[in-house]
């Protein structure tokens, strides 16, 4: 019988295959030793050889197989510094050294370094390298981009920093936002417009959990404050966006206004988790009784139904040994408030502790 009339194997057939498959890879990772999460790297290596079943077309194939590549390399930079706040740092490879932006993008780096925070940045040049220059080696990270024509960043700094690279944008915005607890934007081209808008797109959606954003020029600089007025004047008219998803951003032209956005934000707040359609907030200290009303009176609306309440750790986080040491409140969201939820924590951030 040809292959081209060879029929096609029987839905049991199908089945033996694949439980044949699943026995090996079991076997493999049972082989390598791997014993943690196991499920979720057999699902990895299932997906693979289901894309060779599919015959995926070769460039697809390489897309994914340099994409997860890429991954595991950058996930592996990052793994020493698991437990030190880090913040990225955009802007344009174009800025010159005697621009007043790359010493903007310098005194931040240096100022949030000196606070214990990690500066990741693009690896390349201008105000990447300025970042990284004002973090300092031990301080600094980077994930670059393989390109054919742009400027590298000076050698002294790039062989100092701790660098990664490469060749897909979006592998490299995926590790220059994942691991970040901050964000701070200087002016810059296309790139960090791209960069600027994911951001907001993630937080508006609730994709990514909230994060300070600062959109930081130089003093006296115009070049955020006529986003803000195309936010304003065209975006907001046109119905494309609601009237305060800016509000989430700080424009401003000081460091020092910069540095206390990106470390206040986490003054009282520590992380939040889903548990079902429960949503927990983490914090430092709780709210007393008083707070806790004051809270309900602004941001009850905010609650599908019932209201903003303090809650010990719920079951799931109990399994899974979640940060069961900290307070935490909890509440049923208003799936459509999501990108509203920077409010509640700033305002949770603002609370004095009870002694």
């Amino acid at each position: 019988m040809s292959e081209s009339t060879r029929a096609e194997p029987t839905r049991a057939e199908a089945s033996t295959s694949a439980e044949k498959v699943r026995d090996e890879i079991d076997r493999l990772l049972a082989d390598a030793g791997i014993r943690e999460d196991r499920a979720l790297i057999s699902r990895m290596l299932h997906t693979a050889v289901q894309l060779g079943q599919e015959g995926t077309d070769r460039l697809d194939l390489k897309i994914a197989s340099a994409a997860i590549a890429e991954m595991r390399d950058a996930f592996g930079l990052f793994r020493p510094f698991e437990g030190v706040p880090k913040v990225t740092v955009f802007g344009s490879a174009r800025t010159r050294q005697d621009d007043p932006l790359y010493r903007q993008a310098r005194d931040v780096a240096a100022a949030l370094a000196a606070e214990g925070w990690m500066v990741v940045t693009g690896a390349g040049p201008g105000i990447m390298q300025a970042a990284a220059e004002g973090a300092g080696s031990r301080m600094s990270l980077g994930v670059s981009i393989r390109l054919p024509f742009e400027e590298k960043a000076d050698v002294p700094v790039a062989e100092e920093t701790h660098v990664v690279a490469m060749k897909y944008f979006f592998t490299r915005k995926l590790m220059l936002m994942k691991e970040s607890r901050g964000f701070v934007c200087l002016p810059g081209g296309f790139g960090t417009l791209d960069e600027t808008f994911e951001l907001l797109t993630l937080q508006q959606t609730g994709k990514a959990e909230p994060m300070p954003i600062v959109l930081l020029d130089a003093r006296g600089g115009g070049y955020w404050d006529g986003l803000r007025r195309f936010v304003e004047e065209q975006m907001e008219p046109a119905g494309v966006i609601s009237p305060d998803d800016l509000d989430r951003v700080l424009i401003t032209d000081s460091v020092e206004d910069a540095v206390a956005e990106i470390t206040g934000f986490w003054r009282n707040y520590d992380s939040l988790r889903w548990v079902g359609d429960r949503l927990v907030l983490r914090l430092r200290h709780a709210p007393s009784d008083g707070q806790l009303a004051a809270l309900n009176a602004q941001f009850g609306e905010l609650c599908a139904d019932g209201a903003i309440e303090r809650t010990a750790p719920l079951g799931a986080e109990r399994a899974d040994d979640d940060l069961l040491d900290l307070p935490r409140i909890v509440l049923r969201l208003r799936q459509r408030s999501v990108g509203s939820l920077h409010l509640l924590i700033r305002a949770l951030n603002a609370l004095d502790p009870v002694s």
